[in-house]
């Protein structure tokens, strides 16, 4: 009896600790998507107004006309989509063969590989941009997907630790089979991948969807900069206004694609993480 109440108690307190935590990351979120329904009177109004009198989705309707969110969001699908599918193609392929197959100095060229996760963004930043400028890709949406289209370092490590946990017993008979190594690929090693892929590609498409700093190097025409750069020219230019509600519209919907998306996909996040650490 006394062990059942500690762990009555224990539950207890972790869920109250955990729901405190939830009230913290759900707050921001909740004030965001209030704040886009108020006046301006109401957002600066003491004690804070969590619920607007009046829901008022006016400011839903302004933020297509003051700004290009629409060629925003358009750019950021284009690229997130083309280097997430192609990218995670070809990182699927390059992990399978640094887990699987056989060739001289594998295990250097790796540690090659991941080496290059040291170098930190800003010391190549300058030279890349001189090379993308030679090649004539500057205010085009190019340096931003070609990079990506040959794989992402971090899903390639993830996955070939991923693969290593798959029997080599289950490939070998499939070489005997006659099954060529794309073959290989595509029936056995990518369905038994799926759910450490589905969680890499989600983080994958969140950190691409967000990214600022790249697009801001490179995209200097309206049309051609993505939706982050579109936010930021709206909290630029309407915080002066005090026009708060104006830009946690915008905002909200630059962020309502990851939270739909994190939410139809949690499971395989959740899934692909406890499966890999078990078998790690």
């Amino acid at each position: 009896m006394l062990s059942a109440k500690k762990i009555k108690i224990s539950d207890v307190l972790i869920f109250i600790l955990i729901s405190i935590g939830a009230v913290f990351m759900i707050a921001p979120l909740a004030w965001t998507v209030s704040t886009s329904f108020k006046t301006k009177t109401e957002v600066f109004a003491l004690p804070p107004v969590w619920i607007p009198e009046k829901f008022d989705f006016i400011k839903y309707v302004e933020i297509w006309e003051k700004g290009p969110l629409l060629s925003g969001i358009q750019n950021s699908l284009l690229i997130t989509l083309c280097v997430t599918i192609i990218g995670t193609f070809t990182s699927s392929l390059a992990a399978y063969s640094f887990a699987k197959l056989r060739f001289n100095h594998k295990n250097k060229i790796f540690m090659l590989l991941l080496s290059s996760l040291m170098i930190p963004y800003p010391a190549i930043m300058i030279p890349q941009f001189i090379m993308f400028s030679e090649f004539g890709w500057v205010d085009t949406l190019k340096p931003l997907i070609v990079p990506g289209l040959f794989g992402n370092i971090m899903m390639i490590f993830f996955l070939r630790q991923y693969l290593t946990s798959v029997p080599g017993a289950i490939i070998e008979a499939a070489k005997i089979d006659g099954a060529s190594y794309f073959g290989i690929f595509t029936k056995i090693v990518f369905p038994l991948i799926r759910p450490a892929v589905a969680a890499q590609v989600i983080l994958w498409f969140m950190g691409i969807w967000n990214d600022y700093l790249a697009p801001i190097i490179y995209l200097n025409s309206p049309e051609k900069q993505t939706l982050q750069l579109v936010i930021a020219n709206f909290n630029a230019t309407y915080a002066i206004q005090t026009d708060y509600p104006l830009i946690m519209a915008a905002s909200f919907v630059a962020l309502l694609p990851m939270l739909i998306i994190f939410l139809v996909f949690q499971k395989q996040i959740i899934e692909s993480v406890a499966i890999s650490g078990v078998k790690g």
